[in-house]
């Protein structure tokens, strides 16, 4: 058995999130592990963090990301947000740069608890999404779920949060749709190559919207940060709201809300929401046996 590393369970809006500290560690966490971890009920989760020391100065820290299938992620919002409370807790700082593969991530934790993540630049090239086939438009892509006269899904705006995305615009509540029935189709269709994130996305007025996330390699989510991003880009790019929208996620609890801001000047995408420490305790990277503290309190990383 490898030796045990730190760990602690959290939530952002309900995202089931591992935080795992691998620092002063030249290993990284299995698939075995992952998979082991997201098939035991009080260790389930959509994403796991893992901590690695950092590659490039300037940047506090290298985040690994892991969906519940054992495969890689690029990018995970509500994730981010976990990890820079359990840093801030163990350091007492506020403002941290991480390293992604998908980029370099800023982040700052308020002093009302909220925590802001910038995401990074939206990208709408069909072949950086990336998409199968060209589409000079991809506000608006040629894709369908139903019979072809009446779609119950039809025409979503596609991007890339790091990670691909395709949000579809619904005029019911986002809950009466079988998300769990389309999602698995949508996210492994032939036009999207690497996969995608799959959302809908219902507008309520120009400064607020409703979404529900089927994630690429986790499935039906309670919240998806970078969804939740792609949709509120999505809708200011079509005309739908403002650049600035609060974003219900209805699948979490209590149907929790992120602000979502496109900024205009620098064309980045920051997200503010809450994050929620739940338990900690040791886990083994490579087989994903754990245990769990004994001791409550606060986060130990």
């Amino acid at each position: 058995m490898a030796t045990m590393v730190e760990f602690a369970k959290m939530n952002g809006l309900g995202n089931k999130i591992l935080v795992i500290d691998m620092r002063g560690r030249p290993d990284r966490i299995t698939p075995d592990a992952a998979r082991t971890l997201a098939a035991d009920p009080k260790t389930s989760f959509d994403q796991i963090m893992a901590i690695h020391d950092p590659k490039l100065e300037g940047t506090d820290a290298y985040i690994d990301i892991l969906n519940c299938d054992g495969s890689k992620a690029q990018a995970c919002g509500n994730g981010t947000r976990c990890v820079v409370q359990a840093l801030s807790a163990e350091t007492g700082r506020k403002v941290f740069t991480f390293q992604t593969v998908a980029g370099i991530l800023n982040a700052v934790e308020h002093n009302d608890a909220t925590i802001s993540v910038d995401m990074g630049r939206p990208v709408f090239d069909w072949n950086k999404i990336p998409l199968a086939e060209e589409f000079h438009d991809t506000s608006r892509i040629e894709l369908q779920i139903g019979p072809i006269d009446a779609p119950a899904l039809h025409s979503p705006s596609a991007m890339s949060m790091g990670n691909p995305h395709a949000v579809f615009w619904v005029d019911k509540d986002v809950m009466s749709y079988d998300l769990e029935r389309f999602g698995p189709l949508l996210e492994n269709h032939p036009i999207f190559p690497e996969r995608a994130n799959i959302t809908l996305a219902q507008i309520n007025s120009k400064h607020q919207m409703t979404t529900r996330t089927w994630e690429r390699g986790a499935g039906l989510t309670l919240a998806c940060g970078s969804a939740a991003c792609a949709a509120a880009v999505s809708a200011a790019r079509t005309g739908r709201t403002g650049r600035k929208v609060e974003v219900t996620v209805a699948s979490s609890p209590n149907r929790g809300m992120l602000t979502i801001e496109w900024r205009e000047n620098d064309d980045r995408v920051v997200m503010t929401g809450p994050a929620e420490w739940e338990w900690s305790g040791h886990v083994d990277p490579v087989t994903g046996e754990w245990q769990a503290d004994t001791a409550e309190g606060a986060i130990a990383l």
